[in-house]
């Protein structure tokens, strides 16, 4: 496969340190660059930094096995010291073909990733699920919404007096729309952030809890023939809409963290 976005030399040191600890080994510069899909000079300045080799030395590093590993302050210093050298191709996306070993059969077909095992994952049954639960949920949160005083209103008054929407329509837009988003952070991995993660992680089960509550008390109320919520409901109702966009705007917030900014 190929990549359009270098790993950075940062990041690159101590995958090549560890790299260098699980084999036992100095790695050299072109095991290091077909590993990790960099080029041969920056290939060259992560080893030069940890101490690997020189920095006048361009060849093969020796298989000799490791005596030490450099502490972690020297490696911040050298790396410091190379950075200007790859400045130029960091700032370059560079692109290199790497060409992965042959597979048995039988391990190709279960390879997690594979264009096999891509296509076992067929998506229609969810969509049936969806609107399956889109119709009940959908009807659920507008009926109780009206049962706790939401209702026909103006959006623009004095704008569009005619123009007038039902303002329980938010609940399911605002409830199901955030729990969709805090799973997906939570389980895709599209973010290095812990905190949105964890933040993510509860936020969803919180309010996939909090929905499937609101649901049985609309469900409980009409089979009472209850014309009115108790305030306790409507309370807890009508503070949804802000509740969502608090949590909504908090881990969007905190899907832009970047970790090692807030390390550096």
């Amino acid at each position: 496969m190929t990549s359009a976005y270098p790993v950075r030399l940062e990041e690159l040191i101590p995958r090549v340190r560890t790299l260098a600890e699980e084999s036992g080994e100095k790695p050299s510069i072109r095991s290091v660059a077909g590993t990790f899909n960099v080029g041969a000079k920056k290939a060259r300045a992560a080893l030069v930094a940890l101490g690997y080799i020189g920095s006048s030395e361009h060849g093969a590093t020796s298989e000799r096995r490791l005596q030490s590993v450099p502490a972690v302050a020297d490696v911040v210093v050298n790396a410091r010291e190379v950075h200007d050298d790859v400045a130029e191709e960091v700032a370059e996306p560079h692109v290199t073909t790497v060409v992965d070993a042959p597979m048995s059969p039988s391990k190709s077909a279960g390879r997690v990733g594979s264009p096999r095992a891509r296509s076992q994952v067929r998506r229609w049954p969810i969509v049936l699920i969806a609107l399956g639960a889109f119709v009940s949920i959908w009807g659920g949160w507008v009926e109780l919404g009206k049962l706790t005083g939401f209702g026909e209103i103006t959006p623009l008054p004095g704008i569009a007096d005619g123009w007038t929407i039902n303002s329980a329509i938010t609940l399911p837009l605002g409830m199901e729309a955030y729990a969709a988003l805090a799973l997906q952070v939570w389980l895709s991995g599209r973010t290095r952030s812990d905190k949105a993660r964890s933040f993510a992680k509860w936020s969803a089960l919180g309010a996939l809890v909090l929905g499937a509550g609101g649901q049985v008390a609309y469900h409980l109320m009409k089979a009472a023939g209850m014309a009115v919520a108790p305030w306790q409901i409507t309370t807890v109702v009508s503070c949804l809409p802000v509740v969502v966009l608090g949590f909504g705007a908090a881990l969007v917030h905190l899907m832009t963290d970047n970790p090692e900014e807030v390390r550096s």
